[in-house]
């Protein structure tokens, strides 16, 4: 806990230090306890080479249906579409062994695309269509299950990397002779372009959220040949950086059809048009991952079908996916889950808690389509206040002000004592769901410290002095404090609140925290955006407060690392820099960013951890973010698929999308669907049957 020194002399000195250290000590507490609750089943821990290897095999099989192409001479062989040495999936690693192929998986989800390019800012509707289509240098998703003293992300786009004997250098080997979905190769220029073009480029914002800083202050990236980058890093050997190249960080896209679209290579291009030059109506994106966009008809539907050069294969050769489709139904996200437990859908991250209840029930009943297994309460809201005081969004007269009692620790203090975060949960669910979420890392992750975090207990009295404290006072009698004479004309105190409209949950949860800010004095009007607006907010920084569901960094630590202080001018969104390029950084996250460049740069294990205990004592005693609830999630997927790893999270490492291994994932044939929306139809190949390239 920060402590302040008061000039004060003799006994008044000693009395002074005395009421100081019992309130400093009193005014918060250790968090409560969770209630119990039955956690996810324990996933089996294996090596990395336990699943996955890159080599040749002795030969390769397709579906009878492909291979109906390659006989009429419109494919080439798939000997020839697959790399010299794809990667490898162990069948010792699959649950149920070599699969089979056929069928679709059906998602229903609640976004909406407004594009296909995805490292020049488009978004695809998440729900994890993106997962399907992108591929990465690295990848984290299956690590859940990898042992903990081997724990590094595995091998992808990239099959092998060594250092330099100095550690400042990383050689990448990339994966030789596999091809985009259209055919093209795919080969270091497509990753240049990516870092040059887009990372580099502070005119884009990639999807992912991939920034200069994510990889390290002074990172180089360069070509060596057509297989093979090098990283050279300030730091020695920041193996940290490795997690920033998977999933959405480091997912390269198509040079070949991107680069003509860049301003940087088209005069005539805005970055606005090169962002939308593939709206989600052209077809046939050129992907690395395992599924193509072949429809999309709006507010309807997205199917994606197999990609026939998918560089993936099983032990016995069989060219992955098993499934030939997946599609992805645009309707809602609490209606994800409803058919999901209907069986009308066959998967959802069932995160929405108001569904908990009602899905248990079903799916305990004799019958029921889908099975559901909850995990650990790794999902946690919390209410982030704009920290930027110089200038980040171009703030007007009002909003400045509010920034600047945003950067007051008693302003701070007031909120936090005044959210009743039992409340908050119960209004949710009722029962031992949710638990009091203090901020920062969560309860039960691999780095959290409960004797490091801070929990500040609900207090209404106690909030209103630290709101007097800030120099907060209702002078005009209606029942909301206003600012001091002089500062945004004396007016009341009025926060915007940037929420997400696309979940119930986000919004019963910001109508909670309003009316709890009514009872102290400070009105709060609620700003509900809605997919592709909220990010433009978000990166925009047109907030006073944002009330977001936090991002997997929280969870992991090793990933999204960058993220958890603002180490850079655009790594945390809650506090970017100003209209000048520069961070007007508050003392404690000074050492927060410390704390986590130390982190990034040591291997030491037991150091690491040290750090991220002094990383939640600074988040939570100092309330870089206001935390509100946390749950669990569950997954929820028909019981005609297989292959599914025991204790799967819905989210840790990446979304359960990617932790299952999607393209492994197969259906028995006595419970194979007839649903294919698409059957027997290949996409960007002529004559295949369904909708064909632009």
């Amino acid at each position: 806990m920060r402590r302040h020194a008061f000039a004060l002399g003799g006994a008044g000195l000693m009395l002074g230090v005395s009421t100081l250290v019992v309130f400093a000590q009193n005014e918060w507490t250790a968090p409560p306890e969770p209630p119990e609750f039955a956690a996810q089943s324990e996933p089996i821990f294996v090596s990395v080479s336990d699943i996955q290897e890159y080599k040749a095999l002795p030969e390769y099989h397709e579906p009878d249906f492909v291979k109906a192409f390659v006989d009429a001479g419109k494919l080439p062989p798939v000997a020839e579409r697959l790399p010299k040495e794809p990667l490898v999936f162990k069948t010792g690693n699959m649950p149920d062994g070599v699969g089979i192929y056929g069928d679709t998986m059906r998602h229903v989800i609640g976004g909406r695309p407004d594009g296909w390019n995805y490292i020049g800012g488009a978004q695809q509707g998440w729900g994890g269509i993106d997962i399907g289509m992108y591929e990465c240098l690295t990848r984290t998703g299956p690590l859940f299950q990898v042992k903990a003293d081997e724990l590094e992300p595995l091998p992808n786009l990239a099959k092998s990397w060594e250092w330099s004997e100095d550690g400042h250098e990383l050689t990448m080997h990339l994966i030789e002779g596999a091809k985009w979905s259209d055919g093209d190769p795919f080969d270091a220029e497509d990753v240049m372009f990516y870092w040059e073009d887009n990372i580099l480029d502070s005119n884009v914002t990639p999807t992912g959220g991939g920034t200069p800083e994510s990889f390290g202050e002074g990172t180089t990236l360069e070509q060596i040949d057509a297989y093979t980058v090098k990283w050279t890093f300030k730091e020695v050997r920041p193996t940290q950086y490795l997690y920033a190249m998977a999933y959405g960080s480091f997912c390269p896209g198509p040079s070949h059809l991107l680069k003509p679209e860049h301003p940087k290579y088209n005069a005539d291009n805005t970055y606005e048009e090169y962002k939308d030059a593939f709206p989600p109506e052209y077809l046939n994106f050129p992907v690395m991952g395992a599924w193509v966009p072949v429809e999309y008809r709006p507010d309807d539907v997205i199917v994606l079908r197999r990609n026939p050069y998918y560089w993936k294969v099983d032990e016995e050769g069989n060219q992955l996916p098993y499934l030939n489709e997946v599609s992805y139904r645009l309707s809602t996200w609490s209606d994800r889950d409803v058919q999901t437990v209907a069986g009308t859908a066959d998967f959802s991250n069932l995160e929405q808690p108001e569904n908990f209840v009602e899905s248990l029930r079903r799916s305990a009943e004799d019958g029921a389509p889908a099975r559901l297994q909850f995990g650990a309460r790794t999902i946690g809201y919390s209410l982030y206040p704009n920290l930027s005081g110089n200038g980040w969004g171009e703030p007007n007269e009002l909003s400045q002000a509010i920034r600047e009692l945003n950067r007051n620790l008693d302003f701070r203090k007031a909120i936090t004592f005044a959210i009743d975060r039992q409340s908050l949960g119960e209004s949710l669910v009722k029962g031992p769901f949710t638990t009091p979420y203090p901020g920062g890392l969560y309860a039960g992750t691999s780095f959290y410290d409960k004797d490091s975090t801070a929990f500040y207990p609900y207090s209404l009295d106690t909030a209103k002095e630290y709101l007097a404290k800030a120099g907060l006072e209702d002078t005009d009698g209606n029942g909301v404090v206003n600012f001091p004479a002089g500062t945004a004309g004396g007016q009341d105190v009025q926060i915007t609140l940037l929420v997400n409209a696309d979940y119930t949950t986000d919004k019963s949860l910001a109508e909670g925290v309003l009316a709890m800010m009514e009872k102290l004095g400070i009105r709060v009007v609620l700003n509900t955006v809605s997919g592709n607006s909220l990010a433009e907010f978000q990166q925009g920084g047109k907030y006073d407060w944002a009330m977001l569901r936090n991002g997997s960094d929280l969870v992991s630590v090793v990933q999204g690392t960058a993220g958890l202080a603002p180490v850079g001018p655009r790594t945390a969104f809650s506090h970017r820099a100003g209209t000048d390029g520069s961070l007007d950084l508050m003392p404690f996250e000074q050492e927060m960013v410390d704390t986590i460049n130390k982190f990034i740069a040591s291997a030491d294990n037991a150091e690491r951890a040290e750090l991220m205990k002094t990383y939640q004592q600074l988040y939570t005693q100092n309330l870089y973010a206001i935390g509100l609830t946390q749950y669990p999630g569950a997954l929820l997927i028909n019981k005609r698929f297989v292959n599914i790893p025991a204790g799967a999270p819905i989210f840790q490492f990446n979304w359960a999308e990617d932790n299952i291994i999607r393209e492994r994932v197969y259906v028995p044939a006595d419970a194979q669907s007839t649903n294919e929306l698409h059957p027997n139809t290949l996409p960007d190949v002529p004559g295949g049957g369904g909708p064909v390239s632009n």
